[in-house]
């Protein structure tokens, strides 16, 4: 057994914040995205076609992981890279395998992919 001393923290005092990123702060989707992308998987949970998600910030990416169960690998990822802004665009739609379906510089037109599945996905549930 390991006899190492336990630092205790006075009362009132804060812990030393941690910070996992030393350069640049992470990426994020701002409330609008945000709410426009669960907004999307609302509808695709409703429908019984997707389960889960997750959300990941990276210095120069944000991630949005979307599954159909739980222990799977994503089937879906919305991706945001504000370095490639003035290029391709900053949203992407990645599939399981790793192609980009659509990218884009903004995110309804990225997100439109979803509308044909979310139809079939509609259609079967009737």
């Amino acid at each position: 057994m390991v006899d190492d001393a336990i630092a205790y923290l006075r009362e009132g005092s804060c812990p030393p914040p941690r910070t996992a990123h030393r350069g640049s702060p992470p990426v994020g989707f701002d409330r609008h995205e945000l709410n426009r992308i669960l907004n999307l998987y609302g509808r695709m949970v409703a429908a019984g076609e997707w389960r889960d998600y997750a959300i990941n910030f990276d210095e120069d990416c944000a991630t949005f992981s979307i599954y159909r169960r739980t222990s799977e690998m994503p089937i879906f990822r919305i991706e945001k890279r504000p370095k490639l802004r003035s290029r391709q665009g900053q949203y992407a739609v990645i599939a399981v395998t790793g192609h980009i379906l659509k990218r884009g510089h903004e995110l309804d037109q990225v997100l439109r992919v979803f509308d044909k599945r979310l139809l079939k996905a509609l259609e079967k549930s009737e």
